[in-house]
């Protein structure tokens, strides 16, 4: 075994396993998340269903039950980008934080905080008092476990978590010393391509000459690779899929019935993107009482709830080179399925 196995295999069962091989029977369906106004997610749901593709956001998934949902989608065998992410970033830590000796690591969309501990490991205890860490995530139960588990940790880490939806709010990013801004998980993909490019927009005008963006991207693949780690086995993507309509009875009174719903995941090759969809399996009346309106949805109509874009190389320096940021290293796996690229701002030596 090599040391990277081995400090995989550790990271696998001292961390991953703390999160994600947690018991369905401790997953609630009844927890608030606690973050989202009703008056936000009623305008985001009423202009989803209004659309002619009706669709509701993807950051409503992650209550509490989406969250510990997600992380068990992460260790199912079907679902190759987690372990390969974890993987590129163990045997390539040592590079990413050289160098990063005092500063704000932010980690973008945290949930449990499994991928960061690995760049912690590398930078060290002993350098670990002039670091200050700073999870971003709209989930705040996930936030205060994974943030207590790290304090115990690591004791001369600062820990300063944030509950935002990243997406629109940059406060987090603190400018009074270098920054390592962390995306993991390809989540960049869960935004389409305007909301992508104003994201990075919005991040490069913020980033300083010393600081660096990671972050990981899915790449393009087989269409039968792609689609199987969106429909497992045992049908846990299915049944997170369904939890947002869960999330959206709680929030504004609605009347779903998450059974009447198939789950769909493929893969559209014009956009180069999985889809998610929640798809009726008869006319449905869907009622939203907090907001006093109804809809109807037809047999074989869909609820589109995810993107997933899929990369490659052209495209993603392209992305970047429009918002005013260039590649500045690039780790990719053996089998070319996963990245993990290094963005700086075009004003950085």
């Amino acid at each position: 075994m090599t040391a990277t196995d081995s400090l995989l295999e550790r990271f696998d069962r001292s961390f991953f396993n703390m999160y994600a091989y947690r018991a369905f029977d401790e997953v609630s369906t009844g927890q608030h998340s606690g973050f989202f106004p009703t008056d936000a997610i009623a305008t985001d749901v009423l202009r989803g269903i209004a659309s002619d593709q009706k669709y509701i956001p993807s950051k409503y998934f992650y209550d509490d039950t989406g969250s510990r949902l997600f992380e068990k989608i992460c260790e199912l065998p079907e679902y190759y980008q987690t372990r390969t992410e974890l993987k590129l970033l163990s045997e390539n830590a040592s590079e990413i934080v050289h160098g990063f000796m005092n500063g704000n690591l932010v980690e973008l969309g945290s949930g449990s905080s499994i991928k960061i501990r690995i760049l912690l490991e590398a930078i060290g205890q002993s350098r670990m008092s002039g670091i200050r860490y700073i999870p971003v995530d709209v989930c705040p139960e996930a936030l205060e476990r994974s943030s207590d588990e790290l304090r115990l940790a690591y004791p001369t880490l600062t820990v300063d978590p944030v509950v935002a939806d990243f997406t629109k709010e940059r406060h987090y990013i603190k400018a009074d010393s270098p920054r390592l801004i962390t995306f993991f998980g390809s989540t960049i993909g869960n935004l389409d391509e305007e909301d992508a490019s104003s994201f990075l927009n919005n991040l490069a005008q913020k980033m300083g000459p010393d600081d660096r963006f990671l972050v990981g991207l899915d790449m393009a693949k087989p269409v039968h690779i792609l689609e199987a780690a969106y429909n497992d086995s045992q049908g846990i993507t299915a049944r997170f899929n369904r939890n947002i309509l869960l999330v959206i009875n709680r929030e504004l009174g609605a009347d779903f019935v998450p059974e009447m719903f198939e789950h769909v995941a493929c893969f559209n090759e014009d956009e180069e993107r999985i889809e998610m969809h929640l798809k009726a399996k008869k006319d449905i009346l869907v009622r939203l009482r907090k907001v006093e309106t109804s809809f109807h949805i037809r047999r074989g109509e869909t609820i589109m709830t995810e993107i997933c874009r899929k990369f490659r190389k052209p495209s993603v320096e392209e992305m970047f080179g429009k918002a005013g940021m260039r590649v500045s290293k690039w780790f990719t796996d053996q089998r070319g399925w996963f990245s993990l690229v290094e963005a700086v701002s075009c004003s950085s030596p």
